[in-house]
């Protein structure tokens, strides 16, 4: 995410989210991600339905002015899959979180300069037809500590509210539960793409005392945070 100045799952589920900022997927092997190659290659996540995540590309076009429209669920705001549907930074694979996502300090090494964000951000703003001095978060909707795409208009929109937010809690807990290797680099990415407020339960994952865990395997759980975790 980029932290620049715009943000608001059903009861139960929604408080563990905001509480402790997860969401997960059962039955799911490290290193087993479907559409994620073994090798070392890197393979487009695979998203709700079958769909692939698209590899980023900083040349995509930003959305048109009104053609993006805000979306809601759980009372949590959630973007436009048509304008945001997510993208993944294709120098990420599950073969080098080590080197990558879970290193510290890696996410500045691909975080885009705040002059050309800044700019994109209005663009996009635009395209949300949010009003002008709203608060809010030009967030990457598949976080840049989970491998998303840095300045590809697809993985990019205004999050309105406050900064920090509760997304940003989310996508720090499946962090902390790749590089512990509860779950695939792939699953993370599609779950958060899919819904940030249902990710954990699409991941199988559950927040349990603080910790994230997984649902089918309650023992199995990460502690603590790995490599870069500010929600970026």
């Amino acid at each position: 995410m980029l932290k620049k100045g715009l943000r608001p799952l059903r009861a139960v589920r929604l408080a563990g989210v905001l509480a402790a900022g997860i969401v997960a997927c059962s039955a799911c092997t490290p290193g087993h991600a479907t559409g994620q190659q073994p090798s070392g290659g890197k393979a487009p996540a695979q998203a709700a339905g079958g769909a692939a995540l698209s590899v980023g590309s900083s040349s995509t076009p930003l959305p048109a002015a009104g053609s993006c429209h805000l979306g809601n669920r759980d009372g949590q705001p959630t973007p436009d899959p048509s304008c945001t549907p997510g993208a993944v930074n294709p120098q990420v694979s599950q073969a080098n979180i080590a080197t990558t996502v879970c290193k510290s300090g890696w996410t500045k090494t691909v975080r885009p300069p705040t002059g050309k964000t800044s700019r994109m951000k209005d663009t996009t703003a635009k395209a949300y037809t949010l009003p002008a001095g709203e608060t809010g978060e030009y967030d990457h909707l598949v976080s840049l500590e989970l491998g998303g795409a840095p300045d590809d208009p697809r993985n990019l929109w205004v999050e309105p509210g406050k900064i920090p937010n509760p997304k940003d809690a989310v996508e720090n807990k499946l962090k902390d539960a790749v590089c512990s290797g509860l779950i695939p680099l792939a699953t993370a990415q599609t779950a958060i793409a899919r819904s940030w407020t249902t990710a954990f339960d699409d991941a199988g994952l559950r927040v349990n005392g603080g910790a994230v865990c997984l649902r089918a395997e309650p023992s199995r759980c990460a502690h603590g945070r790995r490599g870069d975790s500010t929600g970026e």
